[in-house]
């Protein structure tokens, strides 16, 4: 039996209606184990239908400071000009949303949360979209946030090699360890950059796991209303059909892996 863990994440939940639909679909078949939802798009509230009808879907919220999609971008439920690039949306991109006033940060992630539990979603955790959260600027936002709501945040030991050089985690996976949040080894995600990934693509990006608890961040999109999107719908599509297909579950299952939730991980934080 393998000792390496997997989360099978699904981002970018309610960026569109076909993202949610994948979502269900692929729960269901076993090779989804939980998703998070950025409120501040436009299909938020087909997801919130979608968690009240299924709570036993395993949902988080996907903190959301930036807007990078060209055809499609999304605005601060706060209406902070301060979070906000000069066509009054958020940045496009992780460098300038973590330059931002960590008040107004703050202010925005926690109307982004309460709406997800004002609209009946059973929050099970909080991650954070092109992990503005884990710049050193934002960080101490992101642990509060985890403290404020009793749930756990997604940090992975290896997230520095996203982060500007010098930046140190040591700090918050003490604090994160002391709360009872299992240690996150690795990151995982989709090949943007690949527009026609093959299950052999995602067979070595699996195989990456190591040892203990791995992050996998994927973005389903199913065929339907996100084709025009974005320049990396292709890969999202790709990476859909090939989940959907029965090839992850027959990998999964040869290799030995482990799935986990995040609900789980919130479920034993508060019973420690």
């Amino acid at each position: 039996m393998s000792d390496r863990t997997l989360i099978l994440h699904h981002d970018d939940l309610g960026a569109s209606r076909s993202a949610n639909r994948a979502f269900v679909e692929l729960s269901d078949k076993g090779v989804v184990t939980s998703g998070s939802v950025m409120v501040p798009c436009p299909w938020f509230a087909d997801l919130a239908q979608i968690a009240r009808d299924r709570p036993d879907l395993d949902i988080g919220v996907h903190l959301t400071l930036t807007s990078e999609f060209p055809r499609c971008r999304w605005r601060p439920m706060t209406g902070a000009k301060g979070l906000m690039d000069t066509s009054g949306h958020f940045p496009t991109t992780s460098e300038e949303a973590a330059t931002r006033d960590p008040a107004l940060v703050r202010a925005e992630l926690i109307a982004q949360i309460d709406a997800a539990y004002d609209a009946g979603i059973d929050v099970t955790h909080l991650d954070t979209h092109m992990l503005v959260m884990a710049f050193p600027s934002l960080l101490p936002v992101y642990l509060e946030l985890g403290d404020r709501y009793d749930l756990p945040i997604v940090l992975t030991r290896d997230a520095t090699r996203f982060l500007p050089p010098g930046s140190d985690l040591t700090e918050a996976f003490r604090i994160l360890d002391q709360r009872g949040i299992p240690p996150i080894g690795k990151f995982l995600h989709t090949p943007f950059g690949n527009l026609s990934p093959t299950p052999e693509t995602y067979a070595q990006i699996l195989d990456q796991a190591q040892p203990g608890l791995t992050f996998c961040a994927f973005h389903f999109t199913a065929p339907g209303d996100a084709e025009w999107m974005s320049d990396d719908a292709p890969t999202r599509l790709a990476e859909y059909r090939i989940f959907a297909s029965g090839w992850a579950n027959d990998f999964l299952a040869d290799h030995g892996f482990r799935l986990s939730g995040m609900r789980a991980i919130r479920d034993r934080m508060r019973a420690a």
